[in-house]
């Protein structure tokens, strides 16, 4: 059973027992012990197994610019049914990380090398079944232009590149963090999904149709982008998604009305007024 394509989520379960049971670095303490290490071992490498088939293959269809479909239905079927459930799930991560990783294939920097500006907040990626759920709730077309503003390793611009037609571009500050991303965006050939090193304060939004942020920064730094996004707003329609702690901050833009209701296992979606 487990090694249907469709079994990922028990898949990904099962591994997190094992290790749970049978963690790497156990020494057995008798023969019985050490045969059914051995046993949980080739079951790991065995799921490991089919789990990478199971990416490499919706790589290749993204590759070809047909792996759309493959990736919403996976996000539809364990993702927005099961996955976004309550107020209790907070930014938690689950099996659609495991598959956003598969496929994305980031090969993140030390963090510990990376020191965190004043006012900057330290990197943490969007949970996917955050990203998906966003996804189908925007409705993004040809027309509209996806900014991630402090994007970190690209999460939110790859999958949505992948999942749209949109253009998507993230805005990071960490150099290390775009080349991550531009790597993966090459990889998949997503030539919608661009990285621009800057600072956000500085950035160049006029092209820009809906704006992201999970809480990149804080205090200032939060207070000029989002003057940056209300001038914007001034020439055109836009929306700003948040999620996070600086949903509170957003909300609290005279300029911005939330659509919809406010929930914390979910981004935020605003739309400027004038």
């Amino acid at each position: 059973m487990l090694g249907e394509p469709d079994r990922l989520r028990q898949r990904i379960d099962a591994l997190d027992r094992l290790e749970v049971h049978f963690p790497q670095d156990q020494v057995a303490g008798s023969r019985d012990e050490a045969a059914l290490q051995q046993r949980a071992r080739a079951i790991k490498v065995r799921l490991d197994a089919l789990n990478r088939e199971l990416y490499q293959g919706i790589r290749s269809e993204i590759q070809r610019g047909a792996g759309r479909d493959r990736v919403l239905a996976w996000s539809r079927a364990s993702g927005l049914d099961e996955g976004v459930t309550g107020p209790e799930d907070g930014d938690r991560y689950d099996h659609l990380d495991e598959l956003a990783g598969g496929i994305l294939r980031l090969d993140p920097p030390d963090d510990m090398a990376i020191e965190v500006a004043p006012e900057m907040v330290s990197y943490q990626p969007t949970p996917a079944r955050v990203i998906f759920d966003l996804i189908e709730r925007l409705g993004l077309t040809a027309r509209d232009v996806l900014v991630d503003l402090g994007s970190g390793l690209g999460h939110v611009p790859l999958l949505a590149a992948i999942c749209t037609s949109a253009s998507c571009t993230g805005i990071e500050l960490e150099a290390a963090y775009v080349e991550c991303a531009r790597r993966s965006a090459r990889a998949l050939n997503l030539a919608r999904a661009t990285f621009v090193q800057q600072d956000a304060r500085a950035a160049d939004l006029t092209s820009g149709t809906v704006f992201y942020l999970y809480t990149p920064f804080t205090g200032t730094v939060l207070r000029a982008v989002l003057d940056s996004l209300r001038r914007e707003a001034a020439t055109r329609e836009i929306r700003v998604c948040a999620f996070g702690p600086c949903v509170q901050a957003v909300a609290m833009e005279s300029w911005l009305e939330a659509v919809g209701p406010r929930q914390t296992h979910r981004a935020t979606i605003f739309r400027s007024c004038r």
